[in-house]
């Protein structure tokens, strides 16, 4: 029996987009391991960003509806144009932190909740942590260095350093004039980007200290150049764009490039990797594959002189990501193989291998 993706997020069939976000943002900060240490939070956490990323992509979600689970993970065709009757496959990247990130413009829940006064709903009224666009970046994502939240940064992968804004709250051991910790934040990039090179914006806003005590919001657009071939852990800086505040130098805003998990590819430095699913007679008779590439064509892909083994690599050059400090070249792909196994065989099935393998 599949796993019940509505149930897992306690909606209805028919929920609409609006409510599967309510019910993921709901539950994810309920179930967050930093927050959450009771027995078995953290695979909830995980089965709860699974199906939002199901239900919140509609191919999927038709897919889900109509097959179950199981179409998912290659039992049911793909259904759309250009699919050239190949069969859909999902499987899901294993990583709910990176999920939250995504969804929340952090990886700790402690920010979400700082960062909206407690009340973690009033953040997306005004869509304060927006996603990032994945076709150029024309929507903004938005930080906010103004609302007091945990120092130093979080869970795996790094989390967003919220700044407090309050000069009655300052160390007494912080000297005057000194430089406030990088507020940074993860920026996740997908492969087709880091493949092509874009430009994201970026929304912050600070708050300003007036001669007359008053404080005022100022917000203003950050452009990122994201350069082809760059590699997770790369860092922009912002110098001083944080809060200013009398007495001290604002704070420097750091993005750290990391890797949007992709549901076909794994990156490796500048190659990428992909992995093909094959049975077990396919690997001993061959195969014809279609390998898909980052740019959309497809590499056909033959294997009938050669005998597939659960090591097997394939690979073929200058298919990866620009090398960061030389674009005009290229990694590799990888071809990686899957070997399905049957569950059973019958006992004329063993007698014929039998036969067929005397050793």
């Amino acid at each position: 029996m599949g796993k019940d993706f509505y149930k897992i997020l306690g909606i209805q069939k028919g929920a609409s987009d609006d409510e599967i976000k309510k019910a993921y943002r709901k539950l994810a900060l309920k179930y967050h391991p930093d927050k959450n240490k009771s027995t078995g939070a953290e695979e909830r956490f995980k089965e709860i960003a699974e199906a939002y990323e199901v239900l919140s992509d509609k191919k999927k979600r038709d897919i889900y509806d109509q097959y179950g689970e199981e179409g998912l993970h290659g039992g049911a065709p793909g259904g759309g144009p250009g699919d050239s009757g190949q069969t859909f496959t999902y499987e899901f990247h294993g990583d709910p932190r990176a999920t939250f990130a995504q969804f929340f413009g952090s990886s700790n829940p402690f920010d979400i909740f700082f960062s909206t006064s407690g009340d973690p709903n009033r953040m997306f009224e005004s869509n304060m942590f927006g996603g990032m666009d994945d076709d150029g970046g024309d929507a903004y994502s938005h930080i906010n260095g103004m609302f007091g939240g945990p120092g130093g940064r979080g869970g795996p992968g790094g989390a967003f350093r919220s700044q407090s804004f309050n000069v009655h709250n300052q160390s007494p051991n912080r000297k005057r004039g000194q430089q406030d910790p990088p507020i940074e934040h993860d920026l996740y990039v997908s492969l087709e980007d880091i493949d092509k090179g874009c430009t994201k914006k970026m929304k912050i806003s600070r708050m300003v200290m007036q001669a007359d005590g008053t404080a005022r919001k100022e917000e203003k657009v950050l452009n990122i150049t994201v350069k082809p071939g760059w590699k997770a852990g790369t860092k922009i800086t912002f110098q001083r764009e944080g809060d200013v505040m009398p007495g001290k130098i604002p704070a420097d805003i750091v993005f750290i490039i990391r890797d949007k998990p992709h549901q076909t590819f794994k990156r490796e430095a500048s190659d990428i990797r992909y992995t093909a699913k094959v049975t077990l007679r396919q690997a001993l008779c061959g195969i014809t594959v279609r390998v898909p590439t980052l740019t959309g064509e497809q590499i056909t892909l033959n294997t009938s002189n050669e005998v597939i083994k659960p090591n097997t690599v394939k690979r073929i050059q200058g298919k990866g990501l620009p090398f960061p400090k030389e674009p005009s070249r290229r990694g590799d792909l990888l071809i990686a193989f899957e070997i399905q196994f049957p569950d059973r065989l019958s006992q004329a099935t063993k007698d014929i291998l039998a036969d067929l393998f005397p050793n």
